[in-house]
C-alpha cells in the first residue's frame, strides 16, 4: 500500500536536483550552455563578457595640487597698476595708480586691460598673471608695476548632489580640495546608505569608487574641480541566491568583486541536510551580441562546481560572480532517499499501528 502511495506522489523538495538541471546538455538542440568550471578552464572564462556590468569601476588617481591658485574661466581679477612717470597713459598727476576691480575672466580667458586690450590669463597663476601684464605694459610704461587679487567665480563650485548630510553647491576656496575633505565638508556619507558608491560626473564622463576603497587608499582620494558633480548612493549591484542555501533572497554586493566561493560563504554557505557539494551552479544571461565562438555560445549558460574536489575548491576562488546572476544550490539525491525513508517508516508505523487497535 505504501509503495503504491508513494509511486503516486512527488518527493517534496526545496531544491532542484543538478541532473534534472543539467540534462538539458544532452538534447540534440540544447537551449542553454553547460560549462564546468575547472582550473584550467579560468583563464578562457576571464575573456568572455562581461555582464551586468561594466567589470570595473572607473576613477581618477589623486594628483598634487597647483602650489598657487589658478586662474579659470569665470573668476574674477582685480588689478592695481602704479606708474609714478610724468605724463602717464595710465595715471594722472594727482592718483599715481589706476585701480581696476571685479574683472571677470571670460569664457575664452582673458581680462581687458586698457592700451592692451584682451590679455589671456586663464590658467595662470595669479603671480604668472601679474608679471605677464607687467611685461606687455612696458613699451608704454616702463616703470609700471602690476598688483592683482584673484577670486574664484561660480564656475568654480562643486555641487554635491546627495547621499550626504548636507548637500547644495560648496564653491572651491582653493585648487586643491580633495573629494573627501567636499564630502566631510557636506557633513559625511548618510549612514542609512548600505554599501555606498561615490560617483563624480566631470565633462560628459562618469567615474566610480566604493566608498570603503575611498576611505582606505589615499590614492584614490582625487581633487575636484570647478562643475563638478558628486553623488553618493548605494551600490545597486546583486546576485540572486536560490536552493538549498542558507538564504533565499537578492544578495547585494559587499564589495567590488565577489567569486562563486565568497558568494556561498556570504549567503550562509551549503544546507548540510538538503545541499549537493557536487551540483553548485552559477545561471548567467548574455546578450545575444556577446555570443561568439570562443566564448558563450548560446544567451545562457550554467557554470557548473564540484566543490567536493580540491580542483573545483579553488576554481570557485577565482570564478567571478557578476550582477544579476543565479547562485544555485542543488538538492542532494540523499535528501530523497531520506524522505522516501522517513514517509515509510511513518507509513508502516500507521499500518502497524491500526493493526494493534483493529
Amino acid at each position: 500500500m505504501a509503495l503504491f502511495v508513494l509511486a503516486g506522489c512527488a518527493m517534496p523538495r526545496g531544491a532542484a536536483m543538478v541532473s534534472e538541471v543539467l540534462n538539458e546538455k544532452d538534447k540534440q538542440k540544447p537551449s542553454f550552455q553547460v560549462v564546468e568550471v575547472t582550473r584550467d578552464e579560468l583563464p578562457e572564462l576571464a575573456t568572455w563578457p562581461e555582464t551586468g556590468w561594466s567589470g570595473h569601476y572607473r576613477w581618477l588617481p589623486a594628483e598634487r595640487g597647483p602650489d598657487a591658485p589658478v586662474i579659470r574661466n569665470g573668476d574674477q581679477v582685480a588689478l592695481i597698476i602704479w606708474d609714478s612717470q610724468e605724463n602717464s597713459l595710465l595715471t594722472t598727476e594727482a592718483e599715481k595708480s589706476v585701480n581696476m576691480a571685479n574683472l571677470v575672466v571670460s569664457p575664452n580667458g582673458s581680462i581687458f586691460v586698457p592700451y592692451l586690450g584682451d590679455v589671456v590669463v586663464t590658467g595662470m597663476t595669479p603671480y604668472a598673471a601679474r608679471k605677464e601684464i607687467q611685461d606687455r605694459l612696458r613699451p608704454i610704461a616702463s616703470d609700471a608695476q602690476v598688483q592683482i587679487a584673484h577670486t574664484s567665480g561660480q564656475e568654480n563650485s562643486v555641487d554635491l548632489v546627495g547621499g550626504v548630510a548636507r548637500p547644495g553647491t560648496y564653491p572651491l576656496a582653493s585648487r586643491d580640495v580633495s573629494i573627501l575633505s567636499l564630502i566631510a565638508e557636506g557633513g559625511g556619507i548618510s549612514d542609512a546608505l548600505r554599501n555606498p558608491l561615490v560617483r563624480l560626473i566631470r565633462g560628459g564622463q562618469t567615474y566610480e569608487i566604493r566608498a570603503e576603497s575611498l576611505f582606505s587608499d589615499a590614492s584614490n582620494n582625487a581633487l575636484v574641480r570647478g562643475n563638478d558633480k558628486v553623488i553618493v548612493e548605494e551600490d545597486k549591484r546583486y546576485f540572486t541566491a536560490l536552493g538549498a542555501t542558507g538564504s533565499e533572497q537578492l544578495v547585494y554586493f559587499e564589495k567590488e568583486k565577489i567569486t562563486a566561493l565568497e558568494a556561498m560563504s556570504i549567503i550562509g554557505g551549503l544546507s548540510d541536510s538538503r545541499a549537493n557539494p557536487k551540483g553548485v551552479l552559477v545561471l548567467r544571461d548574455y546578450d545575444d551580441d556577446q555570443l561568439r565562438p570562443e566564448g558563450p555560445t548560446k544567451a545562457q549558460v550554467v557554470f557548473t562546481f564540484d566543490l567536493t574536489s580540491a580542483d573545483g575548491l579553488f576554481a570557485a576562488r577565482k570564478f567571478q560572480v557578476n550582477p544579476m546572476d543565479t547562485v544555485l544550490a542543488t538538492e542532494s539525491p540523499v535528501t530523497t532517499v531520506r524522505t522516501v525513508t522517513s514517509l515509510l517508516g511513518s507509513l508502516v508505523g500507521l499500518t502497524t499501528t491500526i493493526g494493534n487497535n483493529s
